[in-house]
């Protein structure tokens, strides 16, 4: 995909005393006392700012925090634990402004940030009147949120369209470089693993996913759907029976291209769902009417691993079991360490995967982690996420 990058701009001279707006993704939890429990997507935006600061341009910043009511500000909504930690990050005060549209003063080598851009009226609809006047105020626009990527709203898609120059920031830049990687260009095998609870929240990545890669792992409530269309008994496990049909069809889909969807040999087994229930090792065939399976099994995780070692590019999201519960995080554990020592280029990515990941302490051995949850998924359904679209058609104009 071709797009127009920060960092080119940089090199081309062209960001010297020119405004820069910045779209960041600084959408972070706090607690009941407005402190921020997580900074990650914070310090993950802060290259953007100094990269164009050093450059000499005066940089606004803007995020959605949220989901606040457009046009009613109330104190929770406020980015102003933000700005506070943004500044602590940068090494300077960032002031915060609210009420911006109709104009932000600011100097070459300052930064400012501008107020919960979800406050402002026709932001989740894009309006293109409130897109024409963020415009207004840049030369320059850099989408650097690829966790609102999916999304088509006034600072992420209706800028875009107005601003004299609209590019990538480097953070969206390395998800895209990242994932035509992992799915454009692939090294072959391509191997994919899909977990989650249920079939129907994740079909259509399944379904895209089955023309695509050459293996595709299925984990959680979802193998057990796999289980029950490969005539095995699943016990009371989580399951959607009326999905059957559409799990057989990504079986023969995968099946008629020589790829496979590996159903498990063996699982573990308890009787409730409980962190302190006994966990049962048993053969797949031997799933008894009132058993929960709650984790592959040993044989099946092992046979999984050799997969991911011989792979050359691996697609991760989701854990293979309950991996919250010591004694069903086996499986998902064997997985993630057979990730981190595959030679394979890795891209992992939804928050239970990247909790895992940082549960085993491989975060150096996964190819690219990627910022984005929705985004994330979009992208393996094999949708064009619309600000991959607008920037790409920004820079197809010239």
């Amino acid at each position: 995909m071709k797009i127009l990058r920060l960092d080119e701009l940089i090199a081309q001279g062209r960001v010297a005393g020119k405004r820069v707006f910045i779209r960041a993704d600084l959408n972070v939890p706090q607690d009941d006392n407005g402190r921020i429990t997580e900074d990650t997507r914070i310090r993950a935006s802060v290259p953007c700012i100094q990269m164009a600061l050093q450059a000499g341009a005066a940089v606004m910043v803007t995020s959605h925090l949220g989901r606040p009511t457009e046009g009613d500000f109330k104190p929770e909504d406020s980015l102003a634990p933000v700005a506070q930690r943004l500044g602590e990050l940068l090494g300077r005060e960032v002031p915060l402004r609210a009420n911006w549209i109709d104009g932000v003063d600011l100097k070459p080598g300052e930064v400012v940030l501008l107020e919960n851009c979800r406050l402002n009226k026709g932001e989740k609809k894009n309006n293109e009147a409130l897109a024409q006047k963020m415009a207004a105020l840049c030369d320059i626009f850099v989408n650097d949120a690829f966790g609102t990527a999916h999304r088509a709203e006034g600072t992420t898609y209706g800028i875009a369209q107005f601003a004299p120059v609209a590019c990538a920031g480097p953070l969206l830049a390395a998800e895209i470089d990242a994932i035509g990687k992992a799915l454009a260009n692939p090294k072959r095998p391509l191997v994919a693993i899909v977990a989650g609870s249920k079939v129907s929240t994740k079909l259509t990545i399944l379904q895209s996913l089955s023309s695509k890669v050459d293996g595709l792992i299925v984990g959680g409530g979802i193998a057990n759907t796999f289980m029950l269309a490969a005539g095995l008994k699943i016990g009371k496990s989580l399951a959607e029976p009326d999905l059957l049909a559409d799990a057989r069809a990504v079986i023969e889909a995968m099946k008629a291209r020589g790829a496979e969807v590996p159903i498990p040999v063996d699982v573990v087994t308890a009787k409730a769902f409980a962190a302190d229930a006994p966990a049962t090792t048993k053969a797949a065939t031997d799933v008894a009417d009132d058993d929960l399976i709650l984790d592959i099994g040993p044989k099946t995780a092992a046979l999984l691993a050799d997969k991911l070692k011989a792979a050359g590019t691996i697609v991760w999201n989701g854990p293979v079991g309950v991996f919250e519960f010591d004694a069903f995080a086996h499986g998902t554990e064997t997985l993630a360490r057979a990730i981190a020592a595959s030679p394979a280029f890795s891209i992992a990515g939804g928050g239970d995967t990247l909790a895992a990941i940082a549960k085993y302490g491989i975060e150096k051995d996964v190819g690219y982690i990627s910022t984005g949850g929705g985004a994330f998924l979009e992208v393996l359904e094999g949708k064009t996420l619309p600000a991959f679209e607008i920037l790409a058609r920004r820079a197809a104009q010239g």
